[in-house]
């Protein structure tokens, strides 16, 4: 079997209709902080009983498709000795793997952030392979202001995403291309459609030169909204229409599938802006999502660390996830909140 067979059958998998990815892939600090606005203190016994308990939910396979793991969890077992990507696997769910290191300030650009992790990354990759991950994400973040974000910090990020796609593909995982657009700020949902379309037109400029083949790639961007400070919110119908505005202005139709991150979004406004964007005429990709608050933030308040809670916590990652995959199909109605 050819690698780029490999990659198809992984892509097939991903973008499955009536699914879509479970971010799950947390750094330290960050499932810290999750953590403790539970009650619950992020040690590894915590962690992995909070990742197995996501992982094992009767019937998630039917919703979800994929997950992306963090380092430890992707070396991490169930308490039977089973290992948490096989567990996953078990329920039809495709593995993956967070492979970047970070964010930190872009030298000479106050205000912009660069992301970190390529040297050693070959290595990295086929170490996370034979633990069971069959694809990976980069997240790159930019900051949206007047000014922000620069130019130099576009075209920086753009190279860091293509050159990690490069490296996926050459190892046999497929990459996600994660350019994320923060929501943090008092910005226009006008001034985010134009740095997005900036971003992505850098993107897939990089994308082209180091050869990634787009067939065997998922894209992972921000939905076009106006910043969390800004006085007017937009609806269903306006975030559908200006990111799907942007995306057939940048997003080559080869891309497989995009999968939507939730990005400060709440559970029910990430579930109804996705099925809005379905509604709408049928697109060149298939578009799912990929989120981590939006799925996760219903299971913590149910678990808050309590193993008599575990049940209760699966069930609202089902909800969560059916909700989402129903949204994906465009078939997502708010009264189903109301239903368990």
């Amino acid at each position: 079997m050819t690698q780029s067979h490999d990659l198809s059958s992984i892509i097939e998998a991903l973008v499955r209709p009536g699914k879509g990815i479970l971010a799950a892939d947390e750094s330290g600090p960050t499932i810290a902080k999750r953590f403790t606005a539970i009650g619950v203190e992020s040690t590894p016994e915590n962690r992995r009983a909070y990742r197995s308990l996501l992982l094992s939910t009767p019937g998630l396979g039917e919703f979800v498709s994929g997950v992306i793991l963090y380092e430890e969890t992707l070396g991490q077992c169930k308490e039977d000795g089973e290992p948490l990507p096989a567990l996953a696997a078990r329920q039809g769910i495709v593995p993956g793997i967070k492979v970047d290191t970070g964010k930190g300030p872009l030298a000479l650009a106050p205000g912009d952030e660069i992301t970190q992790g390529l040297d050693g990354l070959p290595a990295r990759l086929q170490a996370y392979v034979k633990l069971g991950a069959r694809f990976a994400k980069w997240r790159a973040v930019y900051n949206v202001s007047d000014s922000l974000p620069s130019r130099a910090a576009i075209e920086a990020n753009a190279e860091s995403l293509a050159r990690y796609a490069a490296i996926c593909q050459t190892e046999g995982v497929v990459p996600i291309v994660e350019p994320e657009v923060l929501i943090d700020g008092d910005h226009s949902q006008a001034r985010c459609a134009a740095v997005t379309q900036e971003v992505l037109l850098e993107v897939f400029r990089a994308l082209h030169r180091h050869r990634v083949a787009l067939e065997h790639m998922l894209l992972k961007p921000s939905m076009v909204v106006p910043g969390k400070a800004h006085v007017r919110p937009a609806g269903p119908g306006d975030v559908a229409d200006e990111t799907l505005r942007v995306l057939r202005r940048t997003v080559p139709a080869a891309v497989p599938g995009i999968v939507f991150l939730s990005g400060g979004q709440s559970p029910v406004e990430a579930t109804v802006n996705l099925d809005a964007l379905n509604r709408l005429a049928l697109q060149p990709w298939r578009l799912s999502f990929s989120y981590g608050r939006a799925l996760q933030d219903p299971v913590l308040q149910a678990w808050r660390g309590q193993p008599d809670q575990v049940q209760a916590a699966q069930a609202a990652l089902l909800k969560r996830a059916r909700l989402n995959a129903l949204a994906s199909l465009g078939c997502y109605d708010t009264a189903m909140e109301n239903s368990p």
